[in-house]
């Protein structure tokens, strides 16, 4: 399962960036449970911007900064209305130079402050990635626990649509493989609230994942959720769908398809588990093991590169502690193993979809044809 054109030659393994930026309403969210039904809707985007809305307000101590976060509101808008509410001590605007004021959050942070620090994409976190690495994710051990870092670094992540091969990467494995930092994906806006929520409240560095196509979906939202006290766990998956024919883990855009996948199973006679990850690292081994001695099956699916990517290490940490329980090969279902083609035909064929994964675990289930 090496990706799109090796899913073509070889096995299988694609995904699927959508609309243009302008249509981030994709068709890449499927059936949601949330809340119940009749309850309120919210953007991913307003339930991440009132997150850290409710947090500065509750903590001095929090600050946003980055480029374009003031006084354009975010790139995105996801940071709309701060620089008004908190001033430019608090939302602070930054030149484009991604090593320069991660460098000043960092060393923020090591003074006790609590920033959030956005990229406007995460592909330029690589001009930052030495003061995330060797300087926020390793502090606190360096130190004997005396330097606590708590920052949030945040931004979309993976590919959007049309951007090309530098800024189509998913992080996700990248910086999962770090000891000292949380890596976190939200899918829904009750994710998003919570999970970032979490990441700013907590005393170690985060990195937060985030999916541009994801910003204008609106997902049904709880009035616990709505609460300003509301988080959630890190390291703990969410059963989005219960099953017992097969497992089918993923995270962030991706869970949506997963969904629609599980949906078309369901026609078929299948029974599939959908587990959204939310939490990359710490990584929820516990819920995912559970489900596969259940089910007896595994699919894996990411955007990002199959070789050493967040599949690998699932597929590996079934192997290790579920191996006997298993009555089929694991999938695994990855972005194309090639930087992302520019074109859009070529685009949707580097990226997994949910026919992709509908195969998947057919074959798991030996009902392929």
């Amino acid at each position: 399962m090496w990706g799109i054109l090796g899913r073509r030659a070889v096995v299988n393994g694609g995904i699927s960036a959508s609309s243009l930026r302008s249509r981030v309403r994709s068709s890449s969210v499927s059936a949601r449970s949330y809340a119940a039904a009749g309850s309120k809707e919210m953007t991913v985007r307003d339930a991440l911007n009132s997150a850290i809305d409710e947090e500065m307000s509750a903590d001095p101590k929090v600050f946003v900064m980055g480029e374009e976060v003031g006084q354009y509101q975010g790139a995105y808008k996801i940071t709309k209305g701060l620089l008004e509410k908190y001033g430019p001590e608090r939302v602070y605007d930054t030149p484009i130079t991604e090593a320069g004021f991660t460098g000043i959050g960092v060393g923020a942070a090591y003074a006790g402050l609590k920033p959030v620090v956005e990229f406007m994409t995460f592909n330029f976190s690589m001009q930052a990635i030495d003061h995330i690495i060797n300087s926020a994710a390793k502090s606190n051990y360096m130190s004997a626990g005396q330097i606590n870092v708590p920052i949030v670094f945040r931004g979309p992540n993976g590919a959007a649509a049309g951007v090309g091969a530098q800024h189509s990467q998913c992080y996700a494995a990248w910086y999962a493989s770090v000891p000292g930092l949380k890596v976190l994906a939200p899918y829904s806006a009750e994710d998003a609230r919570g999970l970032l929520k979490a990441a700013i409240r907590d005393p170690d560095p985060v990195v937060f994942l985030e999916n541009e196509l994801l910003y204008g979906e609106s997902f049904p939202i709880s009035e616990e959720a709505l609460d300003s006290s509301f988080c959630l766990p890190i390291g703990k998956a969410k059963i989005e769908r219960e099953g017992k024919d097969v497992t089918i883990t993923t995270f962030s855009k991706m869970v949506g398809f997963a969904l629609k996948a599980a949906e078309k199973l369901a026609e078929e006679g299948i029974s599939a588990e959908v587990i959204n990850l939310r939490s990359i690292r710490p990584l929820d081994r516990a819920t995912i093991n559970a489900s596969v001695r259940k089910t007896s099956r595994l699919v894996t699916v990411e955007e990002g590169f199959p070789q050493h990517g967040v599949c690998a290490e699932i597929c590996a940490s079934v192997v290790e502690e579920s191996f006997s329980y298993l009555d089929a090969p694991v999938e695994r279902i990855a972005g194309a193993d090639v930087p992302m083609p520019y074109a859009a035909n070529l685009e949707r064929l580097a990226l997994p979809q949910v026919e992709d994964i509908v195969r998947a675990a057919k074959r798991a289930c030996f009902r392929s044809k």
